[in-house]
């Protein structure tokens, strides 16, 4: 078969070319575990594995004619499957129309000859292939994905530090609620993504492997060694995973599922989080800003335009491949021993990797030049209310009503809103004009130790809580498990 280059330009899936050309350095690591290059690498090390582990256990045995295991002879084995021409195996695959034995072809004309016999030997495709992904996963994830996860982590605990003081209004519905800090806004994604990360360090490392052959029962093994359980240790042990506690053909696939499932938690938590900057980089709203070069248009016709381009790119690709969660539970599905109806679906995982990658990478600019405006933040607040200019110290003010003994404080202090949306006067203007309450809320507030109380209801920045305290708290302990 004639192997050529393709130019970037005639790729189909975009993931090749434009979004892999602006992140190339991250496109070239994950290339390492999750191109086709890499699918062949890996099954070529599994094939090794299983050569090692046949010669361990032949020296076990008195008489045995193959070589002993030397680390000389390991480390051969071990070049020529990292060194495996993927154009070779394909050529092939041209002619036997099956891609494992394409690659055992191959394999058992560069391997010493007295242990060609034992390339593939006992083993059915899928031992070899299902524990190459398992290895191809795990690799990728540990070595790329969860460090960039965690570059995500420690840019939003230094925000949320940063930021833990900065007032801003709190927002329920799209509606102005209570105050809150922009650091304690932040800090909400510190503690999901911290717990998501946390968990799929976890799941990683439980992906398994499997050596039991066509329908699991170790039915070839059994007739070339006594014990195949130990054998499929001794192979699994090579590549660092461990024996599915069952398999047929194929290896349990709750263990990939739940680690992708995790990862689908993470992108989602990212994508709300892009949600959030894209909603308040609003005309409107103006809280955020994501850098913005000095040479970057933000629209074709519009030239004053600074789009949050970068949120909006983040949550599209979100919604590109967030959906495949349904064929990851699909993979479920196999007929008996097994059918084949996951072959084709399983490839995309690459994919999905892949483009889960480049969207915290994007979020990853993002939060390396996103800057607060405080300034607008602190107006936003003091302006909050919707119709009731400082109409979020409402709540204050009907729960210090009610523990001043007041049954009835919520309707209280909703008639005092009201009287302020009809005079056109702020909450503060009209609570003062209450002198009754005002007198009540203010003598709470004292009893409080609350500094200036009789100001307190001018002054929203002062209500936030534990705001501060969290944020802080949570980043500090997010930062520690990173």
């Amino acid at each position: 078969m004639d192997m050529e280059t393709r130019s970037i330009f005639k790729n189909i899936s975009p993931i090749d070319h434009r979004y892999s050309l602006p992140q190339g350095g991250l496109y070239d690591e994950l290339s390492v575990f999750l191109s086709e290059e890499a699918g062949i690498v890996y099954c070529a090390m599994a094939e090794m594995a299983l050569v090692k582990a046949h010669l361990k256990i032949a020296e076990e045995k008195k008489g045995s004619l193959l070589p002993k295991l030397s680390g000389e002879l390991e480390k051969t084995l071990d070049d020529i499957a990292l060194n495996i021409d993927p154009s070779e195996v394909y050529e092939e695959e041209h002619k036997t129309q099956h891609n494992i034995r394409a690659l055992v072809n191959v394999l058992k004309k560069k391997v010493p000859e007295n242990t060609a016999p034992l390339v593939h030997l006992g083993a059915t495709s899928a031992d070899i292939l299902d524990t190459a992904f398992s290895m191809r996963i795990r690799d990728a994830v540990i070595k790329v994905i969860i460090p960039l996860l965690k570059k995500t982590e420690l840019l939003l605990c230094d925000i949320a530090e940063r930021e833990a003081e900065t007032p801003q209004v709190g927002r329920t519905h799209g509606q102005h609620a209570v105050p809150i800090t922009f650091g304690y806004a932040v800090s909400e994604y510190v503690a999901r993504l911290g717990k998501s990360i946390l968990k799929m360090e976890e799941l990683v490392k439980d992906l398994r492997g499997k050596f039991a052959g066509a329908v699991g029962a170790y039915n070839a093994a059994s007739l070339i060694v006594s014990d195949p359980m130990r054998f499929e240790k001794i192979y699994l042990d090579y590549l660092g995973l461990k024996p599915s506690e069952y398999s047929h053909q194929l290896v349990e696939p709750e263990y990939m599922l739940r680690l992708l499932l995790e990862a689908n938690i993470a992108f989602g938590i990212i994508a709300n989080l892009a949600d959030d900057l894209r909603n308040l980089q609003r005309t409107e709203i103006g809280e955020v800003f994501e850098y913005f070069s000095a040479t970057q248009v933000g629209s074709s016709t519009m030239p004053q335009k600074r789009n949050p381009w970068n949120s909006e790119h983040v949550k599209s690709l979100w919604k590109t491949f967030s959906p495949r969660v349904m064929s990851f539970y699909m993979d479920q599905i196999s007929e008996h021993q097994r059918d084949l109806s996951n072959s084709a679906s399983q490839r995309f995982i690459a994919d999905y990797l892949t483009g889960l990658a480049l969207a915290f990478n994007r979020m990853n600019s993002i939060l390396k030049g996103l800057q607060a405006d405080r300034e607008n933040m602190l107006k936003n607040l003091l302006q909050g209310g919707g119709k009731v200019r400082g109409g979020v110290m409402a709540e204050p003010a009907y729960i210090l009503l009610a523990e001043c003994g007041v049954s009835d404080a919520h309707e209280v202090i909703r008639k005092i809103t009201l009287a302020a949306e009809n005079q056109k006067i702020s909450f503060y203007e009209a609570l003062k004009a209450e002198e009754k309450v005002f007198a009540l809320v203010t003598e709470r507030l004292k009893e409080l130790n609350f500094d200036k109380p009789e100001e307190f209801f001018a002054n929203p920045e002062r209500y936030r809580g534990l705001a501060n305290v969290k944020a802080k708290a949570l980043a500090e302990k997010y930062k520690a498990l990173m």
